[in-house]
């Protein structure tokens, strides 16, 4: 090397080495790394901590090592020719370590990378942004990138450099304000957050990363170097199945759970995604359900939240597992014949210190103004997608789970809460859009970008909106000016329909609006009908418990509930527990109350489902039209004083036709008569009053007849026995007709 010209003394002025000494330097790659002083080139590396540094170039026997001058403080100089790559040899307390200057390299990401991000174009975002294992030349390390537009400087903390902020500033890119280093050395595992000083000085609490793939175990808040997917899946024909169905017509029995807590034993204990994959596969199997839709599982910092209050968009949760150990739980349920839909979360976020609340000193995330980014609800922030930077950010990450995890779709949570700029808040605590209304129309054109994107990049992935308005076009396409969600959740329904079984059976003659009204607004979106766990929970009480009368009514009234859900026009949701009739409502914290082998109602409602998941897949007419009025016809709907209704629903192309008759009072009622369309042979298919539910078995002895008798403007009927607090699913049989 040469050492004509001995660095006695630095050349590097003052006020930089005082902003790298404190961590605050803005701009690192104009001093450290080689840069030319006069006619001399030298290397500049500033390594806090270490005893000595040493250059080193070539490799075998031109391998040759310089001690680089030390300046105190970390600051170390030594000469080094333009042309020849080098790496720095660096001695610690613990050891020595070699490896590639950070500071050698030059601009890192792709300008095209920097331009789509900044016009919220970036959809493969996570491979960009955050901490990414490359290569460049032949030095492997980790790629950090960071967006903090407003920070004045941004350093990378982690394991590896003992969490000293001082050790590895960051470079600002030109434009929207990405942070980016190359770390040689490195590995996936490795732990780290982000030193982000402010413009006026403030330093912050050390940032989690928001782009980040894994996360430490909470309470712990680190963000974790991940590697690259590359999880190797066997569900081609599961994805090309789905890519070729039209959902709208496709039988969909969705089992929600929260999966801590399904699998939580009496001793506290979580499980893991392979025991979910060993225990819920088959039970969801056994129960027949079609999907599972899981409660959030992006990371979150409070297990209390239930997940609802996530900061990791791109992280499945550590308390689970490491993401692949997700991916394989997702191939496994797809090779078991099961959809996986994920309770997404794009509405708010915690303002946890670590998190992205004020994340560069600044409301970036985040509207600045408390009435539009402030949730007085939920004590959270609210995303700002109005902001290109953040809406590409929100739906990067939606598109990162249905695509790196092939989730069959995304179950939208809040969507209300974004709608409506008034949300939850009274005049005068809400900012009007721009022309004078209270529609965030920024939140409309989100939803639409990303259904769109939904659609035209995820094979047949669908959409499901929580959105308990009547806010018009939900599942309308986006061509058509709707907000082009598949789905929505049918609240109405829902409150409907547990307000009416909570009456007392002698009372239910005066409420039969509560079953009915529902039927006026039911094809006006594709509704899924959810009891969901926000129904047995916050001292609600549990399904069963909201049933009135003695143990034998409960669970008559609960069969009663359920095979009418199953037997409405409608996709089915439903809360784990439910299945069985758990008598206490829902607990985060609880083990998952299974009931005992011989408690025979429980077990009894739990073949009911069993069996009316069986008959909804296998039944065209119970499924196919759901989206349209012509898959349902009222036979009768005013009967107040016996509190009976029957309905017909269809499945076109010549499918047999099914007729359900519901008796809601206790009373068993004989000789009931029932207009039917079509003469013949009506097989049972379903009665929720069966022994083997924990009924009476009072039923028809499992086909009727129709009889020459007019009923109901029809000149064939069927005299049938209704069961008390039961239901009938009657299937035409046409070779009698």
């Amino acid at each position: 090397m040469n050492r004509q010209l001995p660095l006695r003394s630095t050349t590097l002025p003052a006020n930089d080495l005082a902003l790298l000494e404190e961590g605050r330097h803005p701009d690192p790659f104009a001093v450290l790394g080689r840069h030319a002083v006069g006619e001399q080139m030298i290397v500049r590396a500033f390594i806090p901590g270490s005893a000595y540094v040493e250059l080193v170039t070539g490799e075998g026997e031109s391998r040759r090592t310089t001690a680089m001058v030390g300046h105190g403080g970390g600051l170390f100089e030594a000469h080094a020719p333009d042309d020849i790559p080098y790496r720095l040899r660096v001695a610690w307390p613990g050891g020595i370590m070699e490896a590639a200057d950070p500071y050698s390299f030059g601009l890192l990401l792709p300008d095209e990378d920097i331009y789509l991000f900044a016009e919220g174009r970036h959809f493969d975002l996570s491979t960009r942004l955050g901490a990414n294992p490359c290569r460049f030349g032949d030095v492997d390390g980790v790629l950090f990138a960071v967006w903090a537009p407003n920070a004045g400087s941004v350093s990378v903390v982690g394991d590896f450099n003992g969490w000293d902020n001082r050790r590895h500033p960051m470079r600002r890119r030109l434009g929207p304000g990405v942070w980016e280093l190359f770390i040689p050395g490195v590995e996936i595992g490795a732990s780290y957050k982000y030193a982000i000083v402010t413009p006026h000085g403030e330093r912050l609490p050390f940032k989690a990363d928001p782009l980040a793939r894994r996360t430490e175990l909470p309470p712990r808040t680190a963000s974790i170097v991940a590697a690259r997917p590359a999880f190797t899946w066997s569900d081609e024909a599961w994805l090309d199945k789905r890519s070729r169905a039209h959902p709208m017509a496709e039988p969909m029995s969705t089992y929600e759970l929260h999966v801590g807590s399904w699998l939580r034993t009496e001793w506290g204990q979580l499980g893991s995604w392979d025991e979910a994959t060993d225990r819920l596969i088959p039970y969801i199997q056994h129960m027949g359900f079609t999907h599972i839709e899981l409660m959030p599982i992006t990371e979150h910092p409070f297990g209390g939240s239930w997940g609802y209050q996530p900061l990791g968009m791109f992280a499945p949760t550590a308390r689970l597992g490491e993401p692949d150990a997700f991916a394989r739980f997702v191939d496994r349920c797809h090779a078991a014949g099961i959809g996986v839909i994920l309770d997404w979360v794009p509405a708010h976020f915690p303002s946890d210190e670590h998190g992205l609340a004020r994340f560069d000193g600044t409301a970036l995330y985040e509207h600045e103004d408390p009435r539009e980014g402030f949730h007085r609800d939920w004590n959270t922030l609210i995303y700002n997608v109005g902001r290109r930077e953040v809406r590409g950010f929100l739906i990067a990450s939606a598109l990162w789970w249905l695509e790196t995890f092939h989730l069959d779709g995304l179950r939208v949570d809040a969507v209300a809460s974004m709608l409506y700029r008034d949300y939850s808040r009274e005049p005068g605590e809400w900012v009007p859009n721009q022309y004078g209304g209270r529609e965030n129309l920024e939140a409309v054109s989100f939803f639409q970008e990303l259904n769109t994107l939904v659609g035209e990049r995820t094979r047949g992935a669908v959409t499901i909106a929580e959105e308990s308005t009547a806010w018009p076009g939900v599942t309308s396409p986006v061509h058509h000016g709707g907000l082009g969600f598949h789905f929505k959740w049918n609240m109405g329904w829902m409150h409907d329909s547990l307000r009416y079984f909570t009456h007392d059976p002698i009372h239910r003659g005066y409420h039969r609006d509560d079953v009915t009204f529902g039927l006026i607004y039911a094809f006006s979106e594709n509704f899924v009908l959810p009891i969901s766990h926000d129904e047995v929970v916050h001292g609600k009480g549990s399904l069963l418990s909201r049933m009135p009368g003695d143990d034998w009514q409960r669970f008559a009234n609960l069969r009663l509930f359920l095979a009418m859900m199953w037997a409405h026009p409608g996709k089915k949701l439903l809360f784990m527990g439910c299945e069985f009739g758990a008598e206490a409502e829902w607990s985060v914290d609880a083990p998952f109350p299974w009931p005992h082998p011989y408690d025979d109602l429980r077990q009894g409602v739990s073949r009911l489902v069993r069996d009316l998941n069986a008959v909804y897949r296998a039944t065209p007419a119970l499924h196919r039209l759901d989206h349209t009025p012509d898959g349902f016809a009222w036979i009768v709907a005013d009967d107040s004083e016996n509190a009976v209704f029957a309905f017909s629903r269809s499945g076109g192309d010549g499918t047999p036709d099914i007729l359900v008759i519901a008796n809601m009072t206790p009373v068993p009622r004989h000789d009931y008569r029932i207009g039917v369309v079509k003469p013949g042979l009506w097989r049972e298919r379903l009665n929720s009053d069966a022994g083997i539910y924990g009924g009476a078995g009072l039923g028809n002895g499992g086909e009727r007849h129709s009889d020459a008798v007019a009923a109901h403007g029809q000149v064939q009927s069927l005299s049938l026995t209704l069961p008390p607090l039961g239901l009938l699913i009657l299937e035409h049989d046409a070779a009698s007709g």
